[in-house]
């Protein structure tokens, strides 16, 4: 690996040509914070795939990618006077310094779970006057309701036990079914809600990571979709004209691979 001072001049190589780019290139030169936001959000998604799929070239590519915008933003904010790259670095060295008592002070901690409650006791104290402040608007919903009940167990408002929340889930399920016989499609919409915010809760009880869960679900069905249509294209039919049951022996086949 790269010594410390190798990693310094990596940096400073970046940002020298950050700087060049800024003055010489037609692109660079019109980029904007706002104009930046919609990259950085895909930059970000692109990055998450690269983790999801476990491939460390491309994560190091795409980690370059995101390095490349938080430069990006530096660069103009020094232009406008308002901050640099050594302030985003000191804010965040501060902040953390702060927010680790128990490395930088006399704090004592026995668990990870301590380290979480400090935490978000100390982001309170900073100022912020609710736990969920710190929840991104933007955040995908089902990204943004495992934040939320991650930050409320923070502060120990949460189940005990694994079981409790499955048992939640069920009633759930069942003030669901409800209101499908009922066929109210708003109240319908309001209950399936809370059966996703139930299984997601689920999940954090199981160590399990929804939106990966998902995500991983998805690729699996992708991957099995794309065969049955290799499968049909290789009998010159298109889906629709196969039956179900035809389309079934192929997705048994697509199982196995």
């Amino acid at each position: 690996m790269n010594s410390r001072t190798d990693q310094l001049k990596a940096i400073d190589r970046l940002l020298t040509i950050m700087d060049e780019l800024r003055e010489q290139c037609p692109w660079d030169k019109k980029q904007t914070i706002q104009s930046l936001r919609h990259l950085t959000i895909e930059e970000t998604y692109e990055l998450g795939d690269a983790i999801l799929d476990n491939d460390l070239d491309e994560v190091k590519k795409e980690l370059g990618d995101l390095l490349l915008h938080i430069v990006f933003y530096a660069k103009i904010g020094s232009e406008t006077k308002d901050f640099d790259i050594a302030d985003v670095a000191n804010e965040i060295c501060e902040k953390l310094i702060h927010r680790h008592p128990h490395i930088y002070g006399d704090v004592k901690v026995e668990s990870e779970e301590d380290v979480k409650r400090n935490w978000e006791a100390l982001k309170l104290k900073e100022g912020k006057k609710s736990v969920l402040e710190g929840v991104p608007r933007s955040l995908p919903a089902l990204v943004k309701a495992s934040r939320i009940q991650d930050k409320v167990a923070g502060v120990g408002f949460d189940w005990e036990e694994p079981q409790q929340v499955f048992e939640k889930l069920q009633e759930e399920l069942s003030e669901l079914q409800e209101e499908v016989a009922k066929q109210d499609t708003d109240k319908i919409e309001a209950e399936f809600g809370d059966v996703l915010f139930s299984m997601i809760n689920y999940a954090r009880f199981l160590k399990v990571n929804p939106e990966n869960a998902l995500e991983r679900t998805n690729k699996k069905f992708i991957k099995r979709f794309q065969f049955l249509e290799e499968k049909a294209k290789s009998l010159d039919k298109s889906l629709k004209e196969m039956t179900l049951a035809e389309m079934d022996v192929f997705w048994e086949e697509a199982k196995k691979l």
